[in-house]
């Protein structure tokens, strides 16, 4: 990327060498910076190329080989780089949750969008029109789950004298949880309304089957099937009456930890016209050393895998304080890294004025975090953490990671920094 609009990296960027002339996020690889170095201050977030490109490259091969196409979710980067790298990998289109994350896509080159979410308020339905006018190629679909939503749409469109029809899926939700409609008949009668609204068309179905998950596989497939089986009758219905108005029908569903539970219902027979099945992972791209490496061991299990995927980010800290025996104080708080799902995990170790990297002992622990600060506790009897080591931590739900930065550098499996990656939150 060497575009007008690229993100320059100087001394406003956190985490990057004050003294450092500015750089173009492209060219800072000609640096020769390495983090086993210190030539980045800390905290420092992450990205490993190798596991980076395994995991772009692993989830398109898995999309492919069950006859699914694959729409990753934007929301868990907001990176126009990671964008362009998974459209490059194969990726059919993106997922989004908003409009302003609608319009960073649509500008990283995306033509193929879901919004995985409502639109209904006029300055969204203006922004998404404005992005349609803008550009002639841009299909973009987004969810509709109640009668008071279309309305609010009709009525925008007459206000605004909107001439075209907007593409929409109809949403089927869990009883209990996020967005959707709860019954077969309320999912037919909303998609009737659509099919006869002048500001409307239905292009498809819609769920989420994340929610419904715990990480127990066997509750999980029986959940998951059950959710299924409802959004297929829904299809079948809507189907039956000739609601849908494309000559393929979109169905779509996948969050990033049990998505291969839903791949039957993206693979639907015997309709009257042929069917796109798009899933929608988002956090595989960097995977994580948590919660989802937790429910991705299930996943491989249920499909007979050695290996999936792999975590790429992490956040690089340096032992500040060993105030006290068993207790050390990282350069690494809140406002650096994930800790909404469970706290991050120490996962190496380098020692100061080392380049080696070794795994850290099984008792070192986060047990805290403040703005600033990691505690990290560990076995004063064992491997004790000295002043100006480096930690590197992984996380959960990578999504919470990079929120927190507006640039993430790419490293080399060696710690030489090769590239960067921005992000739009």
């Amino acid at each position: 990327m060497n575009t007008d609009d690229e993100l320059i990296l100087d001394h406003r960027s956190k985490s990057y060498p004050l003294g450092a002339a500015p750089v173009r996020a492209s060219d800072i690889g000609s640096r020769g910076w390495n983090v086993l170095a210190d030539d980045l201050p800390y905290p420092l977030a992450a990205i490993r190329r190798s596991a980076l490109a395994h995991n772009i490259a692993w989830m398109q091969d898995f999309a492919q080989r069950k006859g699914v196409a694959l729409a990753p979710h934007g929301k868990t980067t907001m990176s126009p780089e990671l964008f362009k790298a998974q459209l490059a990998g194969g990726a059919w289109g993106l997922t989004f949750a908003t409009i302003f994350q609608l319009a960073v896509g649509v500008q990283a080159g995306a033509r193929r969008v879901i919004i995985a979410n409502q639109v209904l308020g006029d300055a969204d339905l203006d922004g998404l029109a404005a992005l349609l006018a803008a550009h002639a190629d841009l299909r973009v679909w987004f969810l509709v789950d109640s009668l008071a939503q279309l309305g609010m749409i009709e009525q925008w469109a007459k206000r605004r004298g909107y001439a075209g029809k907007f593409d929409t899926l109809v949403e089927i939700g869990v009883p209990g949880q996020r967005t959707g409609v709860r019954t077969l008949e309320e999912a037919v009668t909303l998609a009737r309304a659509i099919a006869k609204s002048a500001a409307a068309q239905l292009g498809g179905i819609e769920c989420y089957e994340g929610g419904v998950a715990k990480c127990e596989s066997e509750h999980d497939a029986k959940e998951v099937s059950a959710l299924v089986h409802r959004v297929t009758e829904a299809v079948r219905a809507c189907d039956a009456q000739n609601l849908f108005a494309d000559d393929t029908i979109l169905l779509t569903a996948g969050g990033s930890a049990v998505f291969d539970l839903v791949v039957p219902l993206l693979r639907t027979q015997g309709l009257s016209r042929p069917v796109q099945g798009v899933l929608r992972s988002g956090c595989y791209v960097t995977h994580d050393h948590g919660n989802y490496k937790r429910f991705l061991q299930l996943v491989e299990k249920r499909e007979g895998l050695d290996e999936s995927l792999r975590p790429a980010l992490e956040v690089w800290s340096m032992v500040q304080s060993v105030p006290e025996p068993g207790l050390a104080l990282l350069t690494c708080g809140r406002r650096d890294i994930s800790y909404d799902i469970e706290l991050p995990m120490p996962v190496k170790h380098s020692v100061r004025g080392t380049r080696e990297v070794c795994d850290v002992p099984v008792d070192w622990k986060i047990s805290a975090l403040n703005d600033q600060h990691a505690y990290l506790r560990f076995d004063p009897a064992g491997r004790v953490p000295q002043v100006g080591d480096r930690v590197v931590l992984g996380i959960s739900h990578p999504c919470t990671t990079f929120d927190k930065w507006r640039w993430i550098p790419v490293i080399e499996d060696d710690g030489a920094v090769s590239g960067a990656i921005s992000t739009r939150f």
